[in-house]
């Protein structure tokens, strides 16, 4: 059987408040797999503990009590972390914060260069990573320069170029507007289904996770809901309890079968919610 690409097992991570210097618990005996080439995306409110636990996946974090596994190797040991952080690359927040140098293809070429890679292959690697988040056009362009969309996607680009097995985004999208937000989930589904490199998306945005093999869902700290998206969504009053929204055309549907309409519950896309729509007819 193929071993999994990240298994966490009662995973808990105490954090100091600093307010009052009591440890407060971000975490909470969480338990999941991650299978190779699997889409999984994390929701939960702010303060749940997805970002924490995002952070584990590639080290930045290590659990105060459980484990976290990496292709079966063990996040907590110091001497795996470099192991650990070529396996599972991670694109966060804010893009400016992860562009380093004043040239596109350089800052594509900074991870693979402090990783050693002899230079012919980094060559390479840039252009193939530029080619596959489509900004191979701009590879002379200064970073500062471009849109917040095209500065995630170079991003995107340099932590492709470190050939890593997954990548962890950490709300990538919260500072895009919805153009950038677009152009950036397009890639994340490229490099998903065309080169088959496991995902994990953490967002607030419903309609971002409806692209998903499965959805895990946090609040304070516990996994609450794990599925498929259609099964998760279709809990509309339960995710609306923990302060959550669902797509629009989910929230159309609950709204309509609650006023009467003969409708399904579990509708995803405008498509979708067309043809149910004209079936009622």
């Amino acid at each position: 059987m193929e071993k999994d690409m990240i298994l966490c097992d009662n995973v808990s991570y105490k954090y100091k408040d600093n307010d009052n210097g009591n440890e407060k618990l971000a975490v909470d005996h969480v338990n999941f797999q991650v299978k190779k080439g699997e889409f999984l995306v994390v929701l939960g409110r702010n303060g749940s503990g997805k970002s924490t636990m995002a952070k584990h996946i590639n080290a930045l974090l290590v659990p105060t009590d459980g484990k976290v596994y990496v292709e079966d190797i063990d996040t907590s040991d110091e001497k795996n972390t470099w192991k650990i952080r070529n396996k599972a690359g991670m694109v966060f927040q804010n893009p400016d914060n992860q562009i380093v140098a004043t040239i596109v293809e350089e800052d594509v070429a900074f991870g693979p260069e402090n990783l050693g890679v002899p230079s012919e292959e980094i060559r390479a690697r840039v252009d193939e990573c530029l080619k596959r988040v489509n900004m191979y056009e701009y590879r002379r362009h200064a970073p500062h320069l471009l849109s917040g969309g095209q500065k995630q996607r170079v991003a995107i680009a340099g932590v492709l170029a470190m050939r890593p097995d997954c990548i962890i985004f950490d709300e990538s999208t919260a500072m895009l507007d919805p153009s950038g937000r677009r152009e950036v989930m397009s890639t994340i589904k490229d490099i998903n289904s065309k080169y088959n490199m496991t995902v994990i998306l953490i967002t607030h945005y419903m309609e971002e996770a409806v692209e998903a093999d499965r959805i895990i869902v946090m609040d304070e700290g516990k996994i609450i809901m794990e599925g498929s998206p259609r099964n998760i969504f279709s809990q509309v009053s339960k995710m609306k309890k923990i302060g959550l929204d669902v797509p629009q055309m989910t929230e159309l549907a609950y709204e309509l079968k609650n006023s009467g309409v003969d409708i399904k519950p579990d509708i995803l896309t405008i498509d979708e919610m067309v043809n149910e729509l004209c079936r009622l007819k």
